[in-house]
């Protein structure tokens, strides 16, 4: 029994190295490449960050339309009205926090001695 279990161990410890291996032998892709999914035009992180305010927005305001169709009658589904609104509450939420994040980083970097 240990002398199988021992074999199976020394099976995967060769398969793990030989993925690492393979995974290693790749080039990393730049980070910008990464987000655009090509080489062509890199993506910066004002753009990024444009993009979710901007993605956020949207879904602030198709929540609101949403709940003000339910509010006037012209729309019965009260389930995907609050589903809408806490998905949009949640992405402003980490939104917030997001930009918490970079204030503290930027207050950091302030302080940091020269």
């Amino acid at each position: 029994m240990k002398s199988e279990i021992g074999g199976l161990i020394l099976g995967d410890k060769a398969t793990i190295l030989g993925e690492m291996s393979r995974i290693g032998a790749r080039a990393i892709a730049p980070a910008a490449q990464t987000l655009t999914g090509s080489s062509a035009a890199p993506v910066s992180f004002s753009d990024s960050l444009s993009a979710a305010v901007r993605s956020v927005d949207a879904a602030e305001r198709k929540a609101s339309d949403k709940v003000a169709d339910v509010e006037s009658g012209r729309s019965d589904d009260l389930v995907g009205a609050m589903l809408m609104t806490q998905e949009a509450n949640l992405s402003f939420s980490a939104l917030v926090q997001v930009r918490n994040k970079l204030v503290g980083a930027v207050d950091d970097l302030i302080k940091m001695p020269v």
